[in-house]
């Protein structure tokens, strides 16, 4: 029988042979991915990567996450579930940059490759992190926002949580490239709705009681944009210059609509396939690089149907 090592060369180097067929069948190389969540769009694109990716080398992948963003636990049930089974590499999105550190410990001293994914962790225990560099995107958001309201004005965020590196990085992102380039503009409200769009439509109407004046609002990923767009429609306030993240159905109709000015766009698939990639190397005994970026860019009403655009946005 093929070891791993070989198997894996040989897949990679697209010259199976009938024995090699035969190994795999016995002993599939299997890779979990323990996602964020499952309901939004994203995660979707970001499985289909993953998808595409275990077809094309030929490896085992399985994908899931908790109900909702704020279910951190339960992700560790999954976690801990994943490594019961003594997979040759596990893919991790965590919910909490630091709750996740005594099973990524027991990963380690089993020898299992850990790959993080779209949001790491505090910890220096994963090989890579495949992840768009949310702070740079988010900056971007901040620039848009301040070219689309004059440079000065009130303006808000509503973030999926202040606990996953995405959550995280994504505010700063914003927050800092206003405290650095845009005097004119007051940050008057951060509010957390855990990627919910209910929740976070909530908080947006209390958002938008609070600061009657306010000219702008950053949702920092799918829910939370969308619940933006909820609450302005439900209020019926005009005159918010709304800035998303991701994009889902939702979001582009919205931008298609005027509701929505502009968003950044991640590479879901891309995050996908380049974890299960990652995982490969891993396995062979391959050194990775620290950061695996995934790309972001910005779209609006001007550029969502060019080709380089479109092949990053996803339903």
């Amino acid at each position: 029988m093929l070891n791993r090592r070989t198997l894996m060369a040989a897949l990679c180097a697209g010259s199976l042979l009938a024995t090699s067929n035969m190994a795999l069948a016995q002993d599939r190389i299997y890779v979990p991915l323990i996602s964020k969540g499952f309901q939004h769009q994203f995660w979707q694109a970001v499985k289909a990567g993953a998808d595409k990716a275990a077809a094309e080398f030929g490896v085992e992948v399985t994908f899931e996450g908790p109900d909702t963003e704020a279910q951190v636990d339960k992700q560790m049930d999954m976690l801990a579930a994943a490594l019961a089974k003594k997979p040759a590499a596990i893919g991790f999105a965590a919910l909490d940059s630091q709750a996740a550190t005594p099973l990524l410990r027991q990963a380690q001293a089993a020898g299992i490759p850990i790959i993080a994914f779209d949001s790491g962790v505090d910890s220096d225990i994963p090989a890579t992190t495949v992840t768009t560099n949310n702070v740079a995107a988010a900056a971007m958001a901040a620039d848009k926002m301040a070219e689309l309201i004059g440079g000065s004005g009130q303006v808000a965020l509503v973030v999926h949580d202040q606990t996953s590196r995405t959550g995280i990085d994504r505010r700063d992102g914003f927050v800092n490239r206003v405290k650095e380039a845009y005097p004119g503009i007051e940050i008057v409200d951060i509010q957390y709705g855990a990627g919910d769009q209910l929740q976070s439509t909530e908080i947006t109407k209390a958002i938008l009681t609070a600061h009657p004046g306010i000219k702008g609002i950053f949702g920092a990923n799918e829910g939370s944009a969308i619940g933006v767009l909820n609450a302005i429609r439900e209020t019926g306030t005009q005159g918010v210059v709304v800035i998303g993240y991701d994009s889902g159905k939702l979001q582009k109709d919205a931008i298609r609509a005027g509701l929505m000015a502009g968003a950044i766009t991640q590479s879901p698939v891309g995050i996908g396939y380049e974890t299960v990639k990652a995982a490969i190397a891993a396995i062979n005994g391959e050194t990775l690089p620290a950061t695996i970026d995934s790309g972001f860019a910005w779209y609006d009403a001007t550029n969502i149907d060019a080709p380089e655009i479109a092949a990053v946005l996803y339903d």
